[in-house]
């Protein structure tokens, strides 16, 4: 199904491209045959997504069989003992994103056994990821070169007139939609980090569940910056929410102002440059540093001087939680790689992350031998781009 979707999408692709080229020359007719083409394809290709999110849905919520699980990080220690890699398929990456804030996976401790005091190795305090990770679309691209997405930017317009005017004249014609082409393209994620020896002495499965978490904490880190800001500001191959394309250059995501400093506007400019003329945004977010945090936090009445906004972390999360403006709450996450001087607001499933086939997996002990240290590198292919119009706005504060 996965592949008959790819299918169904590079042809509405190559029929969005040539209906643009007819617009363009004029030939509305056989232009708006094939818009009528693009419609009846936009259904079946809706039908298969439909088909293959419910697919992943149950993959992805199925409980985790322990004894399964174990023994395949019993045979992956064994492996990365050995100097070879492990491999995890793209559907397994997936699986350990989704079920990152289920808070049951290997990677996070749920199948570590006792071990003997003074053997386990201890995580840093705060030691998490931007939820960003967790939230945003995810897909197997295995195979693919690059992806295409299209989207709406522009819809479909009617006209009016009053009866006795229109009658028998040429009705004037509507104005037609545009669209964009979001390209999702391969880039590499690699992670090059070191762990002491000592982690040897841990049991096999929870040897394979502390470097395999180590390093997909890594891996998340560093691709909550990707989604942010994308692998470079001008050119880039990972687009991020920051600086979003398509095919033709236009910027997927919108900008508004914020003024010199945070003040008691910033998150109604914000939440009201998000979403339509007509409507409000739904299931969108907040995307801030800490010190933008605390800022917000620090806003206070002139009179009374209580504060003006109320922030509820989240109890299980430290990287997210609520602030209430008036009667607007915004949820947010903490993500360092935004900056001190821009606040993200949108939903984040606008924006899609592709997994272009397997996560490589492997220890070398030849790079540190002289401090016994391993060496862990991981090795992923992705790609990432806004998929809907204005997905994202991106707020600028001191301009």
């Amino acid at each position: 199904m996965r592949r008959k979707l790819i299918d169904l999408k590079n042809q509405r692709t190559a029929l969005l491209e040539g209906a643009e080229a007819l617009l363009k020359e004029g030939k509305r007719e056989e232009y708006q045959a094939e818009l009528k083409k693009i419609r009846n394809m936009n259904s079946e290709i809706e039908d298969v997504e439909a088909l293959i999110q419910e697919q992943d849905r149950k993959f992805m919520e199925k409980a985790p069989d322990f004894a399964e699980e174990k023994d395949k990080a019993l045979e992956r220690a064994d492996v990365l003992q050995k100097g070879a890699e492990v491999k995890l398929t793209a559907r397994e990456v997936m699986r350990s994103i989704y079920q990152a804030s289920k808070q049951v996976t290997l990677a996070n401790g749920a199948l570590v056994q006792p071990t003997g005091a003074g053997s386990e190795i201890r995580d840093p305090i705060g030691n998490v990821v931007p939820s960003i990770v967790d939230r945003v679309r995810v897909m197997d691209m295995t195979g693919m070169s690059s992806f295409q997405e299209p989207y709406v930017i522009t819809e479909l317009d009617a006209q009016g007139g009053k009866v006795e005017e229109t009658a028998g004249t040429a009705r004037t014609a509507s104005t037609d939609p545009t669209f964009g082409v979001a390209e999702i393209k391969p880039y590499e994620l690699t992670v090059t980090s070191y762990v002491d020896r000592n982690i040897s002495r841990l049991s096999p499965a929870s040897y394979y569940a502390k470097i395999y978490g180590m390093a997909m904490r890594a891996a998340r880190r560093k691709l909550a910056e990707l989604i942010v800001n994308g692998d470079e500001p001008s050119t880039p191959t990972f687009f991020g929410a920051t600086n979003a394309k398509n095919k033709a250059a236009a910027n997927i995501f919108a900008q508004v102002a914020l003024g010199s400093a945070i003040d008691e506007n910033t998150l109604d400019t914000l939440y009201f440059a998000y979403g339509s003329d007509e409507a409000i945004g739904g299931a969108a977010r907040l995307l801030l540093t800490k010190p933008t945090l605390k800022a917000l936090g620090q806003l206070r009445g002139t009179n009374e001087k209580r504060r003006l906004l109320t922030i509820t972390p989240d109890a299980a999360n430290p990287n997210s939680g609520t602030i209430v403006d008036g009667g607007v709450a915004l949820p947010y996450d903490l993500v360092k790689a935004v900056g001190d001087t821009k606040i993200l607001y949108g939903d984040p499933l606008n924006f899609e992350v592709g997994l272009f086939g397997e996560m490589t997996l492997r220890l070398d002990e030849s790079v540190k031998a002289i401090e016994r240290m391993y060496t862990i590198l991981l090795d992923a292919v992705v790609g990432g781009n806004l998929v809907v119009d204005k997905g994202f706005v991106v707020g600028t504060i001191g301009e």
